[in-house]
């Protein structure tokens, strides 16, 4: 995130210049937005890591440094950081990030403007080799999944060539949470290894939630 500092002999006027240049630079929202990654570590060209630094107003549930899998710590994590944050709040999450937001809404009651929710996994799916179990993520407590209402507008973004969920699988997923259904097309997880990376479209659908 850029930062503004004056330099030696350099006017007032000219800092508050500099300062409506950052600010133009950055993506305006009224709702503070809080990224909910996965499972992953901090990963630079992942589009969530490059939206949070276009964003003005941003939070991002930093990576867990123990007890990487256990499901109720992560959800703790978010509402960790919601309670650093006044105002409305947009929640935008990728993969596993997706199914804490659903553990999270079961278990806490905070007002939410919107979710953005991409690229949710199965967890009845197998899974490629190098991904947790579904038996060592059962026993870290990510199933039973909610399935009910989600108490706050939101869109579920999936894919048709995901290979960690069928777009079927998304759509029943987006039914029961009662959200908007978007179908990405063939963008595979949504995540670098796919080619993503900056995406664009959320930028879009952020300012759609924020309205």
């Amino acid at each position: 995130m850029s930062t503004l500092q004056k330099a030696p002999g350099e006017t007032a006027s000219r800092v508050i210049e500099k300062a409506k240049v950052l600010t133009v630079d950055k993506l305006q929202t009224a709702a503070t937005v809080l990224i909910v990654p996965g499972l992953r570590e901090h990963v630079a060209e992942h589009w969530q890591t490059l939206l949070q630094a276009k964003l003005a107003k941003v939070r991002s549930v930093p990576p867990l440094e123990t007890d990487k899998l256990d499901c109720g710590a992560r959800v703790r994590a978010i509402q960790h950081e919601l309670e650093q944050i006044d105002g409305p709040v947009i929640l935008v999450a990728h993969s596993a990030g997706v199914l804490m937001v659903a553990h999270w809404a079961a278990q806490f009651s905070r007002p939410i403007k919107g979710a953005l929710l991409a690229a949710p996994p199965d967890l009845d799916a197998v899974w490629p080799a190098n991904y947790p179990s579904s038996e060592t993520l059962g026993s870290q407590g990510w199933n039973p999944l909610p399935q009910g209402p989600l108490p706050f507008r939101s869109i579920v973004a999936g894919s048709t060539n995901d290979h960690l969920a069928s777009f079927s699988a998304v759509s029943r997923m987006a039914e029961n949470w009662g959200a908007e259904l978007l179908d990405l097309g063939e963008v595979g997880h949504l995540n670098p290894a796919a080619g993503f990376g900056h995406w664009a479209q959320a930028e879009a659908l952020i300012l759609r939630l924020d309205q």
